[in-house]
């Protein structure tokens, strides 16, 4: 009962697929350590893993009888299968199983082994033997190691986007069988995240997914404005919360508009005094040179007719309120939800810009919508909730405060 409930539900599948193959091998039929990946890129699965042919697709759908008659008609995808079927598609990557071409497309995404291993829960050994099975099903290398990065050959180049929407394919169409539970998921998901984004939103991120997936597992990949579009085009990550735009057509919400102000110790003598446009401009400054906000900032000095010379550029917000507690001079220009924040544990001062700058738009974008999935449905719309009901302000912890 159980090998023909597998064999219908595969060859209707089949027949709604029209670029992907997919159908229920016996367990334990793929040798090794990776046997335990499947369409989801977990080991917890009723179905054992799947294989996916994109060449051989129309063969296959034709002799499954697609739109002819019952999901049981024609020749049963166990026979398909067959290295001697006169169906079988003979070309290179024929009956490819599905493991492999996820570890190719976890490599194109990370261009690293080591991460690619981690995002599907196996050792870098098992990547580099799927690997090299697949670069012999495909008479390519691949992926040649550059210095600590391993970059695609122009056939992986061109295979990616193929490979890339028949794993989603597969993806989407088990999210219909499967249907998605937060409370029971062990997924991972990547979102991209400035500093000033762990520090504002990361705490509101964890404590919703927290309450509804307490096995989640979240993972921040540090902001990389330029890399972002490639980001979100491979799936490197899930979303990413930034107020920077992003080129590209990715789907978006804005989630809040982000003001600025002028933060110093409360010793300095602006603190209290009249900070015009003439005073900022002579102040000895601080930059951050992770501020995603700085172009927006530097276009507002530009329209108001101000250049300022940096005395200090710090590679992180977390630098600046030690450094500006302890001078009488460093002031810093920073989204005003974290300085206020900060002002309330360090002795600090937040003035307002003595110029004019637009409320930046902070959004949450998601992965290409060829990925999409329940889960990621669900996710886009709980971190949206989160940071709307989030003030951002950097918190102060007691020691009586309790929470997961």
């Amino acid at each position: 009962m159980a090998a023909a409930a597998d064999s219908v539900m595969a060859n209707s599948f089949v027949r709604s697929v029209s670029r992907v193959e997919c159908h229920v091998r016996k367990p334990g039929s793929f040798a090794g350590p990776l046997c335990i990946i499947n369409a989801y890129g977990s080991a917890r699965t009723p179905y054992p893993p799947a294989t996916v042919s994109v060449a051989g697709a129309a063969q296959l759908r034709q002799s499954a009888g697609a739109g002819s008659g019952p999901a049981d008609q024609g020749p049963p995808v166990q026979e398909l299968c067959h290295p001697h079927h006169p169906h079988r598609d003979r070309r290179a990557g024929a009956g490819m199983d599905l493991n492999l071409i996820r570890v190719f497309v976890a490599v194109a995404e990370t261009r690293s082994l080591t991460t690619a291993a981690a995002r599907l829960y196996v050792t870098q050994p098992a990547v580099s033997q799927a690997l090299g099975r697949l670069r012999r099903e495909l008479d390519d290398p691949l992926f040649r190691r550059v210095g600590r990065v391993m970059e695609p050959t122009p056939l992986a180049e061109s295979v990616y986007p193929g490979f890339r929407e028949a794993v989603a394919a597969v993806d989407r169409t088990l999210d219909g069988v499967h249907r998605f539970d937060p409370a029971d998921s062990e997924r991972t998901f990547r979102i991209a995240l400035s500093e000033l984004g762990e520090i504002g939103w990361l705490p509101a991120i964890v404590r919703a997914v927290r309450a509804h997936a307490p096995a989640m597992r979240i993972e921040v990949a540090p902001m990389d404005v330029l890399a972002l579009p490639e980001w979100l085009a491979r799936g490197t990550v899930d979303l990413a919360v930034t107020p920077s735009p992003v080129p590209g057509r990715f789907e978006k919400v804005v989630l809040k508009t982000q003001g600025y102000g002028v933060v110093m110790s409360a010793r300095h003598p602006l603190a209290d005094g009249p900070l015009d446009l003439a005073a900022y401009a002579s102040a000895a400054h601080v930059v951050v040179a992770s501020d995603s906000g700085a172009p927006a900032v530097g276009q507002a000095l530009r329209n108001a007719g101000v250049t300022i010379e940096p005395r200090v550029a710090a590679n992180h917000f977390a630098a600046l309120p030690p450094l500006l507690a302890g001078s009488r001079d460093l002031i810093a220009t920073m989204p005003d939800t974290i300085a206020e924040g900060w002002a309330r544990t360090w002795p600090l001062v937040v003035r307002p810009l003595p110029f004019e700058m637009p409320a930046i738009d902070v959004s949450l974008y998601r992965r290409s919508t060829t990925q999409h999935t329940a889960a990621l449905d669900w996710l886009f719309g709980t971190v949206a909730h989160a940071i709307r009901g989030s003030s951002g302000r950097f918190q102060v912890i007691h020691g009586d405060a309790t929470g997961p």
